[in-house]
């Protein structure tokens, strides 16, 4: 017979092995989030640029080396170039075995966003933390007009975002709505709770979704709005964690540790050397438009003037600066290379060889434009829309700089043969006899109209004649005079003396 006492024990020993069972269970989830190796952590602040992306490559290349078992992505940014965001996003795509996480940082010298370029990085990680008071969101691409400011980009590039965001938030897990409502402000978006958990559907998932849920016996609810249409989504870093996008709140570099479960000291911060930021302002736009009009015009100073001087050395060394920074980018190859040197020859055989400028010179210009819009892109014929945009952007730098080349000359044609500096260059209008530039002997300035004197050479029309004395270079109006003809001066111009027969 079974006693009270037995039935006691035997419930205390399957509660016994419950717990044990939910401490080995607990363990294993935490062993899941914990990491077992050195954590890299990379900034990712400021504008969103080729020279950002660089750095993140060499960084990655650097953890891999290291043995990296996670690399954390502090962000911090409002945006930048969709074409650098998405090279980063792969780069952060390819990463595995190495887990990404992205961190969503604040503080005193921060700005506590990850807008933009940056909400499309954070999606390409597997995970995002955010310390409070952050946010993420506002990813609708833009464009800068022809006023230089900014307006929402065509229907064609905000749909290539918007299904990139998409595609990266299916693939780390995180809610495609949201995603999309980031982007696009025609998307709704709703909070639905299903069996107590919050999600993010737009107005198109929700019938499906519910019905998926009573299937499968779940309970669905509709909640609020969190988007309406006409609106671009941002969110707080307390909403991230509410809807279960976000992984948790960090505030500081050890709480984001004990959270992912290393020591602050096992985490490895890459910082951007003063090499980085010095190819970031080559590569600006700005740079690079000024080192192109130097070089153009240095390059036209160059090849009117004889021999091989100061001018030539400045061109050699700003096309040397602009493809070379370029080069460290990863956008000059063979191609780019072999259109400034043909451009380049085709110049200087214009000039040289062909009388005025034509067919040859105006091809060896574009040629040479050409190849600077190439070596600011990784790529020769655009495909998407973003390419596009690329494409226009770097044409504008490269116009710029040539029409800004030719300005330059304009004034230089203009004033630099007035500037004392640069008389010794330019021939100056009138080459007066006062100044020395005369053919005649400086001593002949007395022969005025009305003097006599006598031919000491045949004057056919142009010969010798002396007066007083003083001999001259003097000719006839046609007339034929023989050695020894009495003349008279009837003209004085300059260095030419007009004499008749009397």
């Amino acid at each position: 017979m079974k006693t009270p006492a037995l039935y006691l024990i035997r419930w205390m020993h399957t509660r016994r092995i419950t717990v044990l069972l939910l401490i080995v269970l607990v363990g294993l989830q935490v062993g899941a989030e914990a990491l077992s190796g050195p954590v890299h952590l990379i900034p990712i602040h400021g504008d969103i640029d080729p020279a950002l992306v660089v750095f993140v490559r060499r960084s990655i290349a650097r953890a891999r080396r290291a043995g990296a078992s996670a690399i954390v992505f502090d962000i911090d940014t409002f945006g930048g170039r969709v074409d650098s965001a998405l090279q980063i996003a792969t780069l952060i795509g390819n990463l595995d075995p190495i887990e990404s996480i992205a961190w969503i940082t604040g503080g005193e010298a921060g700005t506590g966003v990850s807008w933009s370029a940056g909400a499309l990085i954070s999606l390409s990680t597997r995970r995002i933390f955010m310390a409070p008071g952050t946010s993420m969101g506002a990813a609708a691409p833009v464009e800068i007009g022809a006023s230089g400011t900014a307006q929402p980009a065509s229907e064609k590039e905000v749909s290539a975002v918007r299904a990139q965001m998409a595609a990266l938030a299916e693939k780390n897990g995180y809610p495609t709505g949201l995603a999309l409502a980031m982007v696009d402000k025609d998307v709704e978006l709703l909070e639905a709770v299903v069996d107590g958990r919050s999600t993010l559907l737009t107005r198109e998932e929700v019938p499906a979704a519910e019905e998926r849920a009573r299937a499968e016996g779940r309970s669905f609810e509709l909640g609020v709005v969190v988007s309406p249409a006409g609106k671009i989504l941002s969110l707080t870093a307390g909403e991230m964690l509410r809807y279960g996008v976000s992984s948790g709140m960090a505030a500081r570099l050890e709480d984001l540790a004990g959270t992912i479960g290393v020591q602050p000291g096992d985490i490895t911060r890459e910082e951007r050397g003063p090499a980085d930021r010095l190819v970031a302002l080559i590569t600006s736009s700005a740079v690079t438009t000024i080192l192109i009009l130097v070089g153009l015009v240095a390059l036209y100073l160059e090849i009117t003037t004889p021999g091989f001087g100061l001018p030539g050395t400045v061109a050699l060394a700003c096309f040397a600066v602009v493809f070379g920074a370029n080069f460290l980018l990863g956008t000059v190859g063979s191609l780019e290379l072999i259109l400034l040197l043909v451009g380049v020859i085709l110049l200087l055989v214009e000039i040289f060889l062909i009388p005025g400028f034509g067919v040859v010179g105006i091809l060896g210009l574009v040629l040479l434009a050409l190849s600077l819009v190439l070596s600011m892109q990784d790529f020769v014929v655009p495909k998407v829309a973003w390419q596009w945009d690329q494409l226009r952007r770097n044409g504008l730098v490269v116009f710029g700089g040539i029409v800004g080349a030719a300005a330059v000359l304009v004034v230089l044609a203009q004033f630099v043969p007035r500037l004392t500096p640069f008389k010794r260059l330019a021939l100056g209008t009138t080459l007066a006899a006062e100044d020395g530039f005369t053919a005649q002997p400086l001593t002949l300035g007395s022969i005025a109209v009305g003097r006599r004197g006598t031919a000491l050479t045949t004057l056919r029309p142009v010969g010798k004649a002396e007066f007083d004395g003083e001999v001259a270079v003097v000719q006839t109006e046609g007339e034929f005079l023989g050695a020894g003809a009495p003349v008279e001066v009837v003209e004085v111009s300059g260095n030419r003396i007009v004499v008749k027969g009397c």
